[in-house]
């Protein structure tokens, strides 16, 4: 690469004009390391040889600085043979007579020809040489000879006479050599074609410093000769400016003299010096390297004792100056291994600040060195409780694994109250809610609550429900731990309404689950809206969010609460939490089983599993392996749930709220298997455990309609009607959901006449609530019950309708009850395109056309409507005329506005 050296070439050739004339001339070439000090010498030699001087070229080199009279060996070997003497012993070293004789030698030669003389790094020739090149300059007068001399300003000689006596001689000319300018640099760019790059970030990088520039340029970017040419400019610069190098590369974004120097155990003077020679070399800029590759680069040619010994004495330092605890943080981390006894608490308030930046692997680095260098049980146990809550944004299954310890701690009193409180809300955001209550009465919290109507109002001042105060809950003495469930092919079934009376268990149950007291909470869905406003997901706020979410779902259903799922996911992606992300996925894809969205919640389950690694022992994956089992089993993929719900599954499971996830998607297994006994099991199961933890509400789990359906298929119809009548009589019944779902069960227990009009309000109920699948299956009931009526055009129309819905949910199972082993093509004729079919009807012919569809009459559809008979039969004429059709069973099973119509 061309550097434009036109002026320094001028003065270079002005001296060897005036040598070449009998004029001596001295010339110092000064720069930093890599600034072309040696390339104009190169220069010097040429222009001498031009004008046919005898040229003695010699270098100093550190291998052969302490070798008495090295570079004066080296101009004697370049002179004519006889020219020098023989070298001067170095016991002479000092004596006169040998400098002399230097000096009559090259002004005997200089009577021949013109000498010029070139000695490149100045700084690191011998002392003998130095005395004696020093002589000569100081003796020469009217003599054709010319003196180069080059030195780096990284380490000048430490002879002060040399510098001070040749600015005194008449003939001499210092040339410094600057770093290269931006304007330099884009002139050396354009010269060697490498228009492409810009010069500014070239410069930049390089600081002008032309051998970085040209590394540069071959790299085409900071690469492999870059590096090796900043590390080149490091060792030319000496042994202790490479040592501040590596001292800066170690303090990072702390490093200035006052540290470095500590490091080092260096003079600050002689520091800072240093650090001015790097920066005049373009090395560094200001106190930082220019690219990390230059710093990595230093790091990586420590050895790694010595690295982590510098890493620990720099965070020692740190934290005496008083920086900040990531920084000290830092530090630690690269220094490798425990944590010195000194650095727990400054590790913990660093992993604290780290999880609120949303930097939780860095945050569970610190945790994790810490605990490496935890002294005792109890500090290991507070510890483990932080990673664990670190670990939940992570990897939520490997979090589970972490309180094994807090939890031991805890057993022994040997946990101080407010790790305990971390503890308890940890398990509740984990559902092990068996484990919570046991922390809880550890810390003396009455968990027996405050009777019918009571609220959590003893856990204020504990930090476990932050955030739920909005939402009260009962609270009661919890019952005997549950057994744990086990797959029964032979159960005899014990109605629960034969049970003694249900035990309101721990309110904090309900935390997890989102039930909120909504007939006392008459804004409960506004409410929790409002909550998932203001609040981000962390660890103190990820147990609220998830309450206020699941709120939503069991009061107004899956619409509302599916775009806040959404919110919450993709907060938890930008913020790079796959832990959150994973809990927030199977989330969404409880309200899409709640919608009937199967493909969509299994997308969502395998999401999650695959957002983290996978665990045998671990409750997440419980819960993951039930959605997908939930979602597959009505899709009629029957061998991938039974994979999923038989595998084995943690001890803790019995304990947690994932265990009814896990109970009914695996009685729902069991069941569309024929396995009714079994699933009867599974369904009771889930109404101890509820009732055991204060949460037995259809609204969340209508495990009565689950249990009385497999009883019916066992021939037990007292005690199926028995459990609809409970969930008849339960607060719940004004839920269109729970409606709905406890109606379709009615009927199957009713007389065959009743059937239509209980099914027909069912049917009502499961469109307002949103629930597809539930709606597909009521419908393929009231075809059904429309068949044994007598009814076969309504039957037929009523489960096309079915089928096609079971189609949109992906329900195989159901499109083969409806339609077994019919194709599509022969059973719903060609529909309107969606978009042409809402173009053409009107919102009321919409409404109308909709509610034919489902099976009602005309007396029926005008009876919701509140219009006339007649006023529907106008529609439904010009309902048949847009869509070119002649009857009603002609009308469109898939009509694309079922769901936005609200016809209540």
């Amino acid at each position: 690469m061309h550097i434009d050296r036109k002026k320094q070439i001028r003065l270079l050739e002005s001296a060897v004009g005036e040598a070449a004339g009998g004029v001596a001339r001295i010339v110092l070439v000064e720069g930093a390391v890599g600034c072309g000090k040696t390339e104009l010498l190169e220069s010097a030699t040429e222009i001498a040889v031009r004008a046919e001087a005898l040229v003695l070229r010699a270098e100093g080199t550190r291998a052969e600085r302490n070798i008495p009279f090295g570079v004066i060996g080296q101009l004697a070997a370049a002179a004519p043979e006889g020219a020098f003497d023989t070298v001067p012993d170095p016991a002479a070293a000092g004596g006169i007579a040998a400098r002399q004789a230097f000096v009559t030698a090259v002004q005997r030669l200089a009577t021949r020809t013109p000498v010029a003389i070139c000695v490149d790094d100045l700084h690191l020739v011998d002392e003998p040489s130095r005395r004696h090149l020093l002589h000569l300059a100081g003796r020469l007068r009217q003599a054709p000879v010319l003196l180069v001399l080059a030195e780096s300003l990284h380490e000048r000689t430490d002879d002060p006479e040399l510098g001070t006596d040749l600015l005194r001689r008449p003939g001499f000319t210092r040339i410094e050599l600057a770093p290269l300018t931006r304007e330099d640099v884009a002139a050396a760019l354009t010269w060697a074609g490498d228009t492409g790059r810009d010069a500014a970030q070239a410069h930049a990088l390089t600081g002008g410093n032309p051998l970085l520039l040209r590394a540069l340029t071959e790299d085409g970017g900071p690469g492999r000769a870059f590096v090796q040419a900043f590390l080149a400019c490091l060792r030319r610069s000496g042994s202790r400016t490479e040592d501040v190098a590596g001292a800066v590369a170690v303090l990072g974004t702390l490093a200035d003299p006052v540290t470095v120097a500590g490091l080092l155990d260096m003079p600050e003077p002689d520091v800072r010096a240093r650090l001015d020679s790097l920066r005049r070399a373009g090395l560094l800029d200001g106190n930082r390297f220019r690219h990390p590759a230059a710093r990595t680069a230093l790091l990586d040619q420590l050895q790694h004792p010595v690295r982590a010994q510098r890493h620990r004495r720099a965070a020692e330092l740190a934290h005496a100056q008083g920086h900040s605890a990531t920084d000290v943080a830092a530090l630690l981390l690269a220094a490798g291994g425990p944590a010195p006894a000194w650095a727990g608490p400054v590790l913990r308030a660093a992993a604290d600040r780290l999880l609120a930046d949303g930097q939780h692997r860095r945050a569970l680095q610190c945790l994790e060195t810490a605990l490496a260098g935890a002294q005792d049980e109890a500090e290991s146990a507070e510890l483990r409780t932080a990673l664990a809550a670190a670990q939940l944004a992570i990897d939520p299954a490997a979090a589970e694994q972490q309180l094994a310890g807090p939890l031991a701690a805890v057993r022994a009193d040997r946990l101080p109250p407010s790790v305990a409180a971390r503890l308890a809300r940890l398990l509740v955001t984990q559902g092990r809610v068996d484990e919570a209550g046991e922390v809880l009465r550890q810390l003396g919290v009455d968990t027996a609550g405050a009777g019918e109507g009571g609220t959590l109002d003893e856990l204020r001042g504990v930090p476990l429900l932050d955030g739920l105060s909005a939402f009260p809950y009962r609270s009661a003495r919890p019952a005997p731990p549950a057994v744990a469930a086990r797959p029964r092919e032979h159960h005899r079934a014990a109605p629960a309404h034969q049970a003694p009376a249900a035990r309101q268990g721990p309110g904090w149950a309900a935390a997890f689950w989102g039930v909120p007291e909504w007939e006392r909470s008459t804004r409960g869905a506004e409410i929790a809206e409002a909550l998932l406003r203001r609040t981000s997901p962390a660890e103190t706020t990820l147990a609220p969010v998830l309450q206020a979410l699941r709120a939503l779902l069991h009061l107004d259903g899956p619409r509302r609460a599916l775009p806040w799922t959404q919110t919450y996911l993709d907060e938890a992606a930008r913020r790079g939490a796959p832990g959150w992300q994973a809990v927030f996925a199977l989330t969404r894809a409880e309200a899409l089983l709640r919608q009937g969205d199967l493909p969509g919640a299994e997308q969502l389950a395998l999401q999650a599993r695959n957002l983290v690694p996978e665990h045998d022992d671990s409750l997440f994956h419980s819960w993951a392996g039930a959605t997908l089992a939930a979602a597959r089993t009505p899709m009629g993929r029957h061998d991938d749930a039974g994979r999923e719900v038989c595998r084995p599954q943690p001890e803790r499971l019995a304990g947690s709220l994932q265990l009814l996830a896990h109970l009914k998607a695996r009685g729902t297994y069991y069941f569309a298997t024929n396995r009714y006994q079994a699933a009867l099991a599974d369904y009771l199961d889930i109404g101890r455990a509820m009732r055991r933890w204060g949460i037995d509400r259809p609204v969340v789990l209508p495990w009565r309609t689950l249990a009385a359906e497999a009883l019916l298929q066992l021939g037990e119809v007292r005690q199926a009607s028995r459990l609809v009548a409970d969930q008849l009589a339960s607060r719940d019944i004004a839920h269109p959901w729970v409606n709905g779902l406890t109606l379709r069960l009615k009927a199957a227990l009713a007389e065959p006449a009743e059937r239509p009009a209980l099914l027909s309000r069912a049917v009502d109920d499961l469109r307002r609530a949103g629930d597809r699948l539930e709606l597909a299956r009521t419908m393929a009931d009231l075809g059904e019950a429309f068949k044994e009526y007598g009814d076969p055009a309504r039957a037929n129309m009523v489960n096309r309708r079915a089928w096609q819905l079971a189609k949109e949910c992906g329900a195989q199972s159901l499109r083969e009850r409806i339609l077994p082993g019919r194709a599509v093509a022969a059973d719903v004729p060609d529909a309107v395109r969606h978009a042409e079919l809402d173009a053409k009807l009107s919102e009321s012919e919409k409404r109308v056309a909709l509610l034919a569809v489902h099976g009602h009459t005309n007396r029926e559809i005008a009876m919701k409507l509140y219009i006339t008979v007649s006023t529907v039969e106008q529609h439904l004429t010009r309902v048949y005329r847009k869509l070119n059709i002649t009857r009603r069973q002609d009308l469109p099973a898939d009509l694309p506005f079922s769901e936005a119509l609200d016809l209540a």
